[in-house]
């Protein structure tokens, strides 16, 4: 039975090895369209990284379950003890507009925690990797968050979020928002400390968390929902409930802020 090591080993891999498949449509005027129901856009590209992750990570493990954004729904997911958790092209639109900030995000659930994840940026040749029991790196390297408190602090997060109806007394902390296409490299921006948190108040897809999630907190910083709760994984709905991704100090004054 492959463990954490291993299984972290294969994503990386198998990441390496998509980022040309990105790259030969970037920049490339390549085939997009939106999704039904406002679910955002895709690219043949997104299609064409995905059949190719699925086809080296399912062989690889016959026995893992499936969930990605570019899937169809397969509910033996729910019952298989390890799941890969999936997005081929996270920051879909940046791809779309040529810009570098786009990921690749891979991980592994058991049960319903993450034991193995990597977010790879190819047009920047960035590869951030961890595993269950051991550090957060970026490209072999070891990262860490910053120790920022709240004033001032530059928090990865859209403009709704400060919103006053979703802190005590509507009153928005005194951090600086800023944004970052990728989802899942934002958590991997906090965990390296260019950034001092990530944020949302409303529900996120799991693929576009799962990997991010567990290299932040192998950095050292925190990743919870909205609430503070422990991120769960592989669930029915593929969601979370929000996130709050930071330092354990920042962590904790931006819970205590919100509504």
């Amino acid at each position: 039975m492959p463990g954490p090591e291993d299984d972290l080993t294969l994503l990386v891999k198998a990441a390496r090895q998509v980022g040309p498949i990105a790259l030969s449509f970037w920049k490339a005027e390549p085939k997009a369209w939106d999704k039904p129901d406002d679910a955002g856009p895709v690219t043949e590209a997104d299609l064409a990284v995905n059949d190719a992750l699925q086809t080296m990570l399912t062989g690889a493990r016959p026995d893992y379950g499936w969930l990605s954004e570019e899937s169809e729904a397969d509910a033996s997911r729910l019952d298989a003890r390890h799941c890969f958790i999936i997005d081929p092209i996270d920051g879909t639109r940046a791809f779309i507009a040529g810009q570098a900030g786009f990921a690749h995000s891979l991980a592994i659930a058991e049960g319903d925690r993450i034991i193995a994840a990597v977010v790879h940026l190819p047009a920047m040749d960035l590869t951030f990797a961890a595993h269950a029991d051991g550090p957060a790196l970026l490209n072999g390297q070891p990262i860490r968050p910053s120790v920022a408190g709240i004033n001032g602090a530059r928090v990865l997060t859209y403009k709704s979020a400060t919103d006053p109806e979703y802190w005590k007394n509507g009153q928005t902390p005194p951090f600086r928002r800023e944004f970052r296409p990728s989802l899942a490299w934002r958590l991997c921006l906090v965990a390296e400390g260019r950034f001092d948190a990530a944020l949302s108040v409303r529900h996120v897809w799991e693929w576009d968390i799962a990997a991010g999630s567990l290299i932040a907190q192998r950095a050292g910083a925190l990743a919870t929902d909205r609430h503070g709760h422990p991120m769960r994984f592989n669930s029915p709905r593929a969601t979370v409930d929000g996130m709050i991704v930071a330092g354990p100090r920042l962590h904790g004054e931006m819970r205590a802020g919100m509504a």
